[in-house]
């Protein structure tokens, strides 16, 4: 099956748009119509779903792409294999992570790699920390920066470089969420208003914690992404949940404070997630192994 057909399915099964897809591939709309109806005809199957307004894949549409993902990354990963033999590397890698990441992680290791191989694209997509394993998984991005699960999926490898506590943060005028005078700990969380993440490791502990302790907090917001609570949490809205390292490199952190009486929740490893069989790319494998692993 053509390698460029797929390339033009799999942008269009990412961005749900012909005229995007148009553009990011440099095909005019016509020849992205036409190889779209090309797949559908070949397997006998509708792959996309489409009127004058939307695009969504139907569900032979959505087992497709993880063969068609499947099929391009072995065939650029036997590519870059041929190159690697040539002694030079060229192509691409795309990362994801979050924005904090991206600066207080990503500068350095990017620094070293395009030392090394200065004719590699890089394709970074910043968003939800949450979602950093599950795009990995997915086959949408090569590598991540992405906490340690308390259990990785199977297939995935982690690498660990550094180590974040969790802490809840308040704003510096934080008046309103002070303990009161003989408050228990089941009252105070049960009174302070919590901004907090959808989902993620961080929610996953402090879901733990409260449900140890029979406690049933008050939830003002949940947000996508840890910069979001930090933002938050400064104009005065609550108190969140993140990681330390967020907020020591937040360009608020002189607007929020770490909140008297932290609770106790574990720590968690931060590092590089890949799956393991793309380890067998050169270009992944060559920027893996650049990051030095932290045991300690």
């Amino acid at each position: 099956m053509d390698i460029e057909k797929l390339k033009l399915f799999i942008s269009l099964a990412e961005t749900l748009s012909f005229n995007r897809t148009s553009e990011l591939c440099h095909v005019s709309p016509s020849t992205l119509s036409r190889t779209i109806q090309q797949l559908e005809a070949q397997l006998n199957n509708r792959l996309f779903e489409r009127d004058n307004r939307t695009v969504t894949l139907t569900h032979q549409g959505n087992t497709f792409l993880g063969f068609a993902r499947d099929i391009v990354q072995q065939w650029e990963t036997a590519q870059e294999s041929m190159q690697a033999d040539a002694n030079k590397l060229k192509g691409s890698l795309s990362i994801y992570c979050s924005v904090t990441a991206s600066y207080s992680f990503l500068f350095d290791m990017l620094k070293n790699f395009r030392a090394h191989q200065p004719d590699i694209e890089i394709k970074l997509h910043t968003g939800d920390p949450a979602q950093a394993i599950d795009r990995v998984y997915a086959g949408e991005e090569d590598i991540s920066i992405a906490a340690k699960p308390d259990i990785l999926p199977s297939g995935v490898e982690f690498k660990r470089f550094a180590s974040s506590k969790l802490v809840f943060i308040s704003p510096i005028e934080d008046k309103f969420f002070m303990p009161l005078p003989n408050e228990s700990e089941a009252e105070l969380w049960q009174r302070l208003p919590l901004i907090l993440s959808e989902r993620g490791l961080a929610r996953q502990r402090l879901n733990q914690w409260l449900r140890a302790r029979s406690i049933k907090p008050s939830i003002y917001a949940q947000v996508a992404g840890n910069e979001a609570i930090v933002s938050m949490v400064s104009l005065g809205l609550g108190i969140g949940l993140v990681p330390e390292i967020v907020v020591a490199n937040s360009p608020l952190k002189n607007k929020v404070k770490v909140f008297q009486g932290q609770p106790d929740l574990k720590s968690f490893d931060v590092g590089l997630c890949v799956l393991q069989k793309r380890l067998r790319s050169p270009i992944i494998h060559s920027f893996w192994s650049q990051v030095k692993e932290n045991v300690g």
